[in-house]
């Protein structure tokens, strides 16, 4: 399912990508584009990773909020003489309100039978994308919990802010454009392309305008495609190679150490084991591995220099070797991007296609990610059956709707990507997903008490790199825990608790806001007058602008505070090592 979500997160890069930069540049081919593309992704990828993807991500979110800005500045309060009734909200808005839609439907209003369709959808398929994709959950496992919860939390308030303004400026200049020229300026085909925005930048800002959206599109696109080729790297590194093809220690046992292979202290049933169970140094108390990591530091050669430490040197070769492999993988996985992308661009395939329809094919997925953390009683069969029923149940329902319009199955790309058909297949990819995985589960588990669920937690517990043990990485958040090697489940969960609560308050706090009381306060009236549309179009702007604010300023406060708080603990260390010293 995993390989299935970034499959379709990759297509709609590549075809936003290639829709943007077809539709700004004179005469380049599909191919160029593509070679473009997979440089870009796998430069990126190769030589950032994933910390540099976090640096770079805040410069592209700032360019994306600045350009959104200076976008509907223009379009919405700056009047020109060559388009009269573009900048000013009230003229707008009395050409759109004329303007019907599909079934007759006025566009200002919010009581539409396919906006609820597409909202229901858009609920399915942006919480299965969050939910099971191996980048973000990358991004999630390198944070700490507390910044984890803010950080995806304001992540998601940002991204609300993005397409809303961006769909309302665009949308309103489209239509009034179209409306002068009495005809649409774009073909269906161009519009679910994702050509809107290209085009209304180009004809208010000029050049400048294509150069600007395409920067946005292209920072967007290298970000996301850069993120998607070093989870594909890192599944087949991590989850495939390193698991089944080559461990460090085959037959790992559970609680089992991966150094030395002895059962662990803690998980030993006898207290008088010494000898028998783990006695291996942590790597921080290891002084042979002060002496590797200071050699690495001091070397002069491009080389590495060999691991001495009797104890993790073995194993520092092997996650030395696993980079290499990696390294490797992502050149291959870009390269492999070229055919792939042409494929997909030979299939001719939209953007809103692949949005939808595509990701009908990864709903299955989101039930059994989410039992998976939140209940113990999950078992692998019960994974795998439910994900392979929901999948078969959902594509069953697209076809079964989409055969009932005019044309059938034969109008493919048309009748699959009508809102009923999607409507179908996302709640039977859904629903059959949780219920058979619910049940399958129940019938397959052996949790039969409390020390049965512990154990089998303990499993999550015990994943953990030797040479980065996680107990370090949480230390200063634990220090008023006393633990011997680890922390115990009730001391790490008094520890965050508090961004526990913050997760669960926040994330159903937006979930009710966002899709319960907005949409219902909106559809409360049958169509906006002028008023109503411009405290609607102010407010999304308002918003948009605070988030920008929050993106822009937020992250290097936040550092700022870290290097001051290193700072003080750095001098407060000084007086300890110069005693140490004499």
């Amino acid at each position: 399912m995993t390989a299935v979500l970034l499959a379709g997160k990759m297509t709609a890069v590549l075809l936003a990508g290639k829709t943007t930069v077809q539709s700004l540049t004179e005469n380049i081919s599909e191919e160029y584009t593509l070679i473009v593309m997979a440089a870009l992704f796998g430069s990126y990828s190769l030589i950032g990773g994933i910390g540099t993807t976090f640096y770079v991500s805040y410069f592209n979110a700032c360019l994306a909020f600045i350009a959104l800005a200076v976008f509907f500045t223009e379009v919405l309060y700056t009047n020109t003489s060559n388009f009269p009734n573009v900048g000013d909200i009230s003229k707008m808005y009395d050409i759109v309100s004329c303007v019907e839609g599909s079934n007759g439907i006025n566009y200002m209003t919010f009581r539409s039978e396919s906006g609820i369709v597409y909202g229901i959808v858009g609920f399915f398929v942006a919480t299965s994308v969050v939910y099971c994709d191996q980048a973000a959950w990358q991004s999630r496992i390198a944070a700490k919990p507390m910044q984890g919860v803010w950080g995806f939390i304001l992540a998601g308030l940002m991204w609300i802010a993005i397409p809303s303004t961006l769909g309302n400026t665009t949308g309103m200049a489209y239509l009034t454009f179209s409306a002068e020229n009495k005809t649409h300026l774009l073909s269906p085909s161009q519009i679910d392309e994702g050509l809107v925005s290209p085009l209304v930048a180009e004809k208010v800002l000029g050049p400048s305008g294509g150069i600007m959206i395409l920067c946005m599109v292209f920072m967007a696109v290298m970000s996301t495609g850069s993120g998607e080729v070093m989870a594909i790297s890192s599944i087949i590194v991590y989850d495939l190679y390193q698991v089944y093809v080559r461990p460090y220690r085959a037959n790992q046992q559970p609680a089992h150490c991966i150094l030395c292979g002895k059962a662990s202290e803690e998980s030993a049933e006898d207290s008088n084991t010494k000898g028998r169970t783990c006695q291996c140094p942590s790597v921080r108390d290891c002084r042979h591995c002060v002496e590797d990591v200071a050699a690495a530091l001091t070397s002069s050669s491009g080389a590495r220099p060999p691991h001495r430490c009797p104890v993790h040197g073995a194993y520092r070769r092997y996650q030395d070797y696993l980079i290499d492999f990696k390294s490797w993988c992502i050149v291959w996985v870009s390269i492999c991007i070229i055919p792939y992308g042409l494929i997909i661009f030979a299939s001719r395939v939209d953007l809103n296609w692949t949005f939808f329809v595509g990701s009908i094919v990864t709903i299955p997925a989101f039930p059994a990610v989410v039992l998976a953390i939140m209940w113990v009683k999950q078992t692998p069969e019960g994974t795998i059956a439910g994900g392979l029923s929901g999948l078969f149940a959902g594509i069953a329902a697209t076809l079964i709707t989409a055969s009932t319009y005019e044309g059938g199955l034969n109008n493919f790309v048309v009748n699959t990507s009508q809102e009923y058909s999607i409507l179908a297949g996302s709640g039977c990819s859904f629903g059959f997903s949780m219920i058979v995985c619910i049940i399958v589960s129940l019938l397959t588990h052996k949790i039969e008490s409390k020390a049965d669920a512990d154990a089998e937690w303990q499993k999550m517990y015990d994943i953990d790199n030797p040479l980065s043990p996680w107990e370090h990485t949480y230390r200063e958040d634990l220090k008023q825990h006393v633990y011997d090697k680890k922390p115990s489940f009730d001391q790490m969960a008094a520890t965050f608790r508090k961004a526990k609560l913050i997760a669960y308050i926040t994330g159903g706090f937006s979930i009710v806001l966002f899709t319960f009381v907005i949409p219902g306060i909106m559809a409360s009236f049958p169509s906006l007058d002028e008023t109503e549309f411009k405290v609607w179009i102010v407010l999304n702007q308002a918003w948009t602008v605070f988030m920008g604010l929050v993106a822009i300023i937020a992250p290097p406060v936040e550092e700022i505070l870290k290097i001051r708080k290193q700072r003080r603990a750095n001098k407060a260390q000084e007086p300890i090592k110069l005693l140490a010293s004499n």
